[in-house]
């Protein structure tokens, strides 16, 4: 059966203002992550070579993301921000400072994009849900995948959930493949490789991850 005439698990209407086109990241958005690499890695006394040995990430793209030539995936946040000794919540979306956090759809904050390494095409733009709790250990996302556009797996610590809200996704986890539709949703660790993507054009998930 054709995937596009399956009916979905859920009602899709119902999610129509998270899941609608995401509109293209504010130049300040997508230039703070690599802000805050470099501060980071400036105010711990550490070189770019340094950092490089500490993450495995070669000193070219190191200089990359600092220059915003290369927006990193979250995996790579996640192990940038370990070597930091930072939270991965405070490099994606800030420390905030509040004990809890109500996001109205229409409140969703600033969208960023990630890129592929090798040839900077985009890969998923994402929003933060809840940025405003300090100390927080997860990082829940809505997250617009463009069809897939490497076979760059990554790998990391910590654990990531996804629930599929739109469209088809690809998903590839160690030798394993599966196609995710709206309302399917997977759990699994970081540290297993993986790649998620859209399938037959973009998709759109709710992520959930924690970074370890």
């Amino acid at each position: 059966m054709d995937i596009k005439q399956k009916t979905p698990h859920i009602n899709v209407d119902y999610f129509e203002d998270l899941t609608r086109e995401l509109p293209s990241p504010e130049p300040q958005s997508v230039e703070a992550i690599g802000d805050k690499i470099k501060k980071l890695r400036e105010d711990k006394g550490l070189s770019l070579d340094e950092l490089s040995k500490m993450t495995g990430f070669d000193v070219e793209l190191l200089d990359q993301i600092e220059k915003k030539e290369v927006q990193p995936q979250l995996g790579t946040i996640i192990r940038l921000s370990k070597a930091l000794d930072s939270a991965f919540s405070r490099v994606v979306s800030g420390v905030g400072n509040k004990l809890y956090s109500i996001t109205r759809k229409t409140e969703q904050k600033a969208v960023s994009r990630s890129t592929s390494r090798k040839d900077k095409k985009q890969l998923y733009m994402y929003k933060s849900l809840a940025p405003e709790v300090h100390g927080r250990h997860m990082e829940s996302l809505i997250v617009q995948l463009e069809e897939k556009r490497t076979d760059e797996q990554s790998v990391h610590e910590g654990e990531e959930f996804i629930y599929v809200l739109e469209g088809v996704v690809e998903l590839t986890i160690g030798d394993d493949q599966f196609d995710l539709e709206p309302g399917d949703s997977v759990y699994y660790l970081s540290t297993t490789p993986h790649l998620v993507a859209g399938k037959g054009g973009k998709a759109t998930i709710l992520a959930v991850v924690y970074g370890g």
